[in-house]
């Protein structure tokens, strides 16, 4: 009984101090980094690819996972999903206020 009552307090413990149950921070959650570097190794790209790159990548995957060629349509949802993603994490070219 004594385990069951210290359990519970380390239990609300962890929740006050931490702001997540104890089980909660077992699971692990997946980041936008971890997203990212799903997508690269799905393409087949390296960190620093730029956007032909990545489109090309793109391109070669799509021919073989295109549900036209005997793919899926999760496969193929797959690669664009990770396409866009890579995509974004590109930097925009600056601005130069116009020619």
């Amino acid at each position: 009984m004594k385990y069951l009552i210290f359990i519970a307090i380390a239990c609300v413990f962890c929740r006050w101090a931490l702001g997540k149950w104890p089980w909660e921070l077992l699971r692990a959650s997946p980041t936008r980094s971890q997203a990212v570097f799903r997508a690269r190794k799905l393409l087949g790209v390296e960190a620093g690819a730029g956007r032909e790159e990545i489109i090309q990548a793109h391109r070669r995957l799509t021919t073989l996972v295109h549900p036209d060629k005997g793919g899926t349509n999760a496969a193929m949802q797959e690669a664009n999903a990770a396409r866009d993603l890579l995509l974004d994490e590109l930097p925009y070219p600056q601005d130069d206020g116009g020619a």
